[in-house]
């Protein structure tokens, strides 16, 4: 059955809210989200949901928002996995995007929905072939049947969103930083980080270009770790991107990738007033 016309208006309002509070979130600076002491005690990381309802409403009820006014909340990568309609076979995780959004607009300053690979395919129409699926049909099958005629309304929506996100968020005092992944052979071709300051364009979400190997990067030798982070001026790079068997991994004494795709999953929960070495923060590391 096809959504009622108010709730497809209250969920393009949510959208379009969304949208412009990540364009105006206070603590933004340029396409980075930068936390410090005085706008926050502690953040809340997490990585890939993929469409996964159970660990979404964990992550929702462990940072529990509305009891913790300084805690603030990363999330990443929800498009792609999950349920699908029994008629069609179209992908729900949409709905999940949606419930970012209205989580966005509802802690407009302290939920930080961060760019990543699929959320980006399904910007620029990138396609991803999965277990023999084409997973940016499955998501527009999943639209469609959820909205029927207002799906391009929809999905505009969807589409404005994801290009107002932040491409990473920097914790100062620990000198973390936080984005889905790390581009490739940073130590060796070097990488444009005004795309952390600048406006970003469709031309940046290229494939090839240095955003697209922001989200889409998959080299963990610790030279290229190095390489990135002194980039980004940081010590630490946690990211998502990588499934990981336990639920974590860190590949070299630089990063840490998180997976909350899957069983086990895991989540780090950083203070925003104090460093922590990579090891520290390691210890901090909990399962959903």
């Amino acid at each position: 059955m096809v959504a009622s016309i108010e709730f497809i208006e209250d969920t393009i309002a949510a959208l379009d809210k969304a949208t412009e509070a990540n364009k105006s979130t206070p603590s933004r600076e340029g396409n980075v989200i930068v936390l410090t002491p005085e706008v926050a005690d502690e953040v809340m990381i997490t990585a890939d949901l993929h469409g996964h309802r159970r660990n979404f409403n964990r992550i929702k009820r462990i940072a529990d928002l509305k009891n913790n006014p300084r805690r603030h909340l990363i999330l990443q990568e929800v498009c792609h996995g999950g349920p699908t309609y029994p008629s069609n076979g179209g992908c729900m995780s949409h709905g999940m995007l949606e419930d970012v959004a209205r989580l966005k607009s509802e802690y407009p300053d302290r939920v930080h929905f961060i760019l990543s690979n699929h959320e980006m395919a399904e910007l620029t129409e990138y396609p991803i072939l999965k277990v023999g699926k084409m997973l940016n049909l499955m998501f527009r099958l999943g639209i469609s049947e959820m909205y029927g005629p207002a799906s391009e309304r929809i999905r505009e929506g969807y589409m404005n969103f994801i290009a107002s996100c932040p491409v990473g968020v920097r914790v100062e005092a620990s000198e973390a930083f936080i984005c889905h992944s790390a581009p490739e052979k940073v130590d060796d071709r070097g990488f444009d980080a005004t795309i952390l300051d600048r406006d970003l364009s469709p031309t940046d979400m290229k494939e090839g270009t240095d955003l697209f190997q922001m989200v889409w990067g998959r080299d963990y030798r610790a030279e290229n770790a190095k390489a990135f982070a002194d980039l980004v001026g940081a010590k630490v790079l946690i990211h998502g991107h990588t499934p990981c068997e336990k639920g974590y991994d860190a590949p070299n004494d630089i990063q840490i990738i998180l997976d909350c795709s899957s069983q086990p999953s895991c989540y780090l929960t950083l203070p925003v007033d104090k460093p922590l070495t990579q090891q520290e923060m390691i210890k901090k590391i909990e399962e959903l």
